[in-house]
């Protein structure tokens, strides 16, 4: 239910820029952060099937996210709107530091693929702050945006019941 909520927020985006033929009040710098998140734990693509379902969402995922990019800063009219002066979040500073730190102190194992599956989740948990440091500054909320973020928010939160039922079902608390 949790990656169909994802899905959905994706395609919210994908049809506010299409429709609207803008992208006020989107974070591009979000898109980055969550792009990177998928390179980082979906990497096993190309080692590991699991099955043609959890292929195809993960391809769609990265797929999906880099074109939200390509169309925010390349495609006009939608570039044109695109406000990088209030989209500068400096994630490169803030979070790629703090989530690798974390990352190599939380892995589980001791090998790459773990490495960046970890620091793949710590990412995604701080992903949609560009996006909300934007909406704040812009302090006017289209109806798509809020209800991408909106749509997020519920993907984030059904994520949570997940780590609840795991703690219930195996009795210990795993971080990451």
């Amino acid at each position: 239910c949790g990656d169909m909520l994802h899905v959905t927020s994706i395609m919210l985006l994908l049809y506010k820029l299409h429709h609207n033929k803008n992208c006020m009040g989107i974070s591009c710098r979000t898109q980055e952060l969550y792009v990177l998140v998928f390179l980082l734990r979906y990497v096993d693509l190309f080692w590991t099937f699991i099955s043609l379902y959890n292929s195809v969402l993960k391809s769609l995922f990265i797929i999906s996210t880099f074109y939200l990019i390509y169309v925010m800063r390349y495609q006009p009219p939608i570039a044109t709107t695109y406000d990088r002066e209030k989209d500068n979040f400096a994630y490169e500073l803030y979070i790629l530091p703090a989530v690798a730190v974390l990352g190599v102190f939380t892995s589980h194992e001791w090998h790459l693929a773990e490495f960046m599956w970890t620091t793949s989740i710590w990412l995604e948990s701080v992903a949609i702050v560009p996006q909300l440091l934007l909406l704040q500054r812009m302090r006017e909320v289209e109806n798509l945006t809020s209800d991408f973020v909106g749509t997020m928010g519920a993907y984030r939160a059904l994520y949570i019941l997940n780590w609840v039922y795991r703690y219930v079902e195996d009795g210990h608390v795993r971080w990451v």
